[in-house]
């Protein structure tokens, strides 16, 4: 007897607000070659008796239950549970439609490169919706092909984590879920595409994202600023900033990730303004070599800022060979920036990238 095709891992702490909704819109799925991996994470609600009701009615539930552990923890269970092929995230509080799954899966049966997509999403209640997570929906639903996704692959996660579904064999060669400090999706993804793997989204809304204001992303200081931040610099130092090149998309894993990253090439930040300099602290306290910032204000232009120059877009080329990112997160700054280091024979992805 074959197992499934898919495992739908589908953590659970105290979720029996909204579980049900999600549970039927899992249950409505047009592709049914499946099992769930639920975790109760410790509820101390209805939680557990609502994923036990819907095990003893429907034989593709596994309910998993522990002591509260956190987020990551339960991930790492249901991974390590999962049978599946492929493997799809679900959270307990989001709804997805019925297509979902069959959409997803036939985009990766279709293109054997791509180790793993998401699909367009949408906040709800839209009463909620604040407008910074109304310009990550935009943004995110702007990125359907590969090669959008790797272009922003550092400005913020190019796949809503709940709305992924990927090989569990390259999950697990990536070294399936951690918990370094930072997003533990985010992180996911860049080791996904360090390894060269291409990542894509359905051009559909698939998946209805719930708004919450105790949602982690709002509570939990691994999912603050500075953490998105740290993520971003770790993740670069081993890739797009090795002194020598990769494989994968851009740059593979650095031979000293496990012990300390291996040495790297200097970067230059073009933004000098609180974003970009934010960015800079971080880069050198990671140990990256810090040639110099871009700025426009001409207020700017000629000062030192950590001790070294900064200077207008004319006189970027002196910093060739380092690595440019942008770092300004001003409406349209990205694309202006991109048109002019392109102008300027830098390429993106492996001269420059964006960061904000």
């Amino acid at each position: 007897m074959t197992g499934p095709r898919l495992s739908v891992l589908l953590p659970c702490r105290n979720a029996a607000a909204h579980l049900p909704e999600a549970i039927a819109s899992i249950e409505a799925q047009t592709f049914t070659d499946f099992e769930v991996l639920a975790v109760d994470d410790g509820s101390t609600d209805a939680t557990a008796a609502l994923l036990e009701a819907w095990a003893a009615r429907d034989e593709r539930v596994r309910v998993l239950r522990t002591a509260p552990r956190g987020l990551v923890q339960a991930l790492a269970t249901a991974l390590a549970a999962a049978a599946g092929e492929l493997v799809a995230r679900m959270d307990a509080d989001d709804v997805a439609e019925p297509d979902r799954l069959a959409r997803q899966v036939a985009l990766l049966d279709a293109r054997p490169d791509v180790v793993a997509c998401g699909t367009r999403v949408r906040y709800f209640p839209r009463a909620a919706v604040r407008d910074g997570a109304r310009r990550y929906e935009r943004w995110l639903n702007s990125l359907v092909e590969p090669d959008e996704l790797a272009r922003d692959v550092f400005v913020e996660c190019p796949i809503a984590h709940p709305a992924l579904v990927a090989r569990r064999a390259a999950v697990l060669a990536a070294g399936g879920y951690r918990d370094p400090g930072w997003p533990e999706d985010y992180d996911l993804v860049l080791r996904l595409w360090a390894a060269g793997g291409r990542l894509a989204n359905v051009p559909a809304v698939l998946l209805h994202w719930r708004e919450r204001p105790d949602r982690s992303s709002r509570t939990d200081p691994r999912y603050s600023a500075d953490a998105f931040r740290r993520c971003k610099v770790h993740h670069l130092r081993r890739t797009l900033l090795r002194a020598e090149p990769g494989r994968g998309a851009a740059h593979g894993p650095a031979a000293g990730d496990d012990g300390g990253p291996a040495a790297c090439r200097s970067a230059v930040v073009w933004g000098a303004g609180p974003v970009g300099k934010r960015f800079a602290r971080e880069l050198l306290r990671e140990g990256v070599p810090l040639a110099g910032f871009v700025d426009l204000d001409p207020r700017k232009i000629g000062q030192r800022i950590y001790d070294v120059p900064v200077v207008g877009p004319p006189d970027v080329g002196r910093f060739r060979g380092a690595l440019a990112l942008a770092a300004v997160g001003s409406p349209g700054a990205r694309e202006e920036i991109r048109a002019a280091l392109g102008a300027a024979g830098w390429r993106e992805g492996v001269d420059y990238v964006a960061v904000a």
